[in-house]
């Protein structure tokens, strides 16, 4: 498909520059084929059945920007893939000052040799300081947010508590799993009481998936791998409550990119899965998600579960009806089945 087939116009004004507060205030868009609905996160439960099953993300954003000196050559890092206990791949703005050999030189006494210099401006870093890699990073690093919020306001302290998730816990991503942003404690617990089941699994986001489509037909793009697993007693889970009829939903792309990568087997290993229009979806039911950027691979991805003209309806209708958009935004919840 051509990837203009995917474009859109957004006025500035609706990209959410903070998240909402609280969390479950923000807006919710229900999607079937039939209708759209105006709701708020809080009203969540009350639009599932008992027995669905929400699969969440609980992967942790580390502080993945790195800001580092060549001799007079400025050098910005946005990890993506971690290879290794002091290896990581990332993109650099100006890569082209950069060999295989190389030292950077970055906050907090950490320093980056470059071990290979890879297209699109990607490098395959290893990293050396004196304490444990994560701490450094803590230091030296800032939390990776969209380019669209942080030309805008810059990143502050603020960010590294609003740009996690509840359910946070093993370290490796270097952009949020967004539409699990939403969830508080309390909602939780109504979730609970109404019956929906919830698993976790981890897929550690990767800049890549955010990355500009630069190619004018979607057969010619090419996806970054991204890390990671479905445990065998989740996968266990998850393939009984399919058996009984029960609804898989997933919240994020995130966790549907690794429950269609793995097909609800247990799984543990990279991806590259790119979900277009056509894509035959084999393993979940319906969709909890942010509103994406046009021509994104995301829009892409919302589109092949409920058909093109069906989302950009839901987008139009968004924009006219004030929703706010993309990583801080509101969400929408996808129901291709009604």
């Amino acid at each position: 498909m051509r990837v203009s087939d995917f474009d859109f116009d957004l006025p500035e004004e609706r990209i959410a520059l903070r998240p909402a507060v609280p969390r479950d205030a923000a807006r919710l868009l229900r999607v079937t084929p039939a209708a759209l609905s105006n709701h708020h996160m809080h009203n969540l439960p009350a639009l599932l059945r008992a027995g669905d099953v929400l699969v969440m993300n609980d992967t942790r954003v580390i502080p993945a920007q790195l800001a580092g000196r060549k001799g007079d050559a400025a050098i910005d890092v946005t990890l993506h893939l971690r290879l290794g206990p002091w290896e990581w791949l990332g993109f650099v703005r100006n890569a082209r000052r950069l060999r295989a050999g190389d030292v950077v030189a970055f906050d907090a006494g950490l320093l980056g040799h470059v071990v290979e210099k890879r297209e699109g401006g990607e490098i395959h870093w290893r990293f050396e300081s004196d304490v444990p890699l994560e701490a450094a990073l803590e230091r030296a690093g800032t939390m990776p947010l969209p380019p669209y919020i942080a030309r805008r306001r810059g990143i502050d302290e603020q960010d590294r508590n609003d740009y996690q998730t509840i359910f946070a816990e093993k370290d490796g991503a270097v952009a949020a799993p967004t539409a699990a942003l939403h969830f508080t404690s309390g909602l939780l617990a109504a979730l609970d009481a109404a019956g929906v089941a919830r698993e976790i699994v981890t897929l550690h986001v990767g800049a890549g998936t955010f990355l500009p489509v630069k190619v004018d037909d979607t057969a010619d793009h090419r996806m970054h791998h991204e890390w990671g697993s479905v445990p065998a007693d989740v996968a266990g889970r998850l393939m009984a409550a399919k058996r009984e009829g029960r609804r898989i939903i997933a919240v994020g792309t995130t966790s549907l990119r690794l429950l269609e990568a793995g097909g609800l087997q247990a799984f543990s290993g990279t991806t590259d899965i790119f979900i277009t229009p056509g894509y035959r979806f084999r393993s979940v039911d319906g969709l909890m998600t942010n509103f994406h950027l046009p021509k994104s691979t995301l829009f892409m991805l919302v589109s092949a579960l409920m058909g093109l003209e069906r989302m950009q309806s839901a987008y139009a209708h968004a924009i006219e009806s004030g929703y706010r958009f993309y990583s801080y935004g509101d969400a929408s919840l996808l129901l291709p089945h009604g």
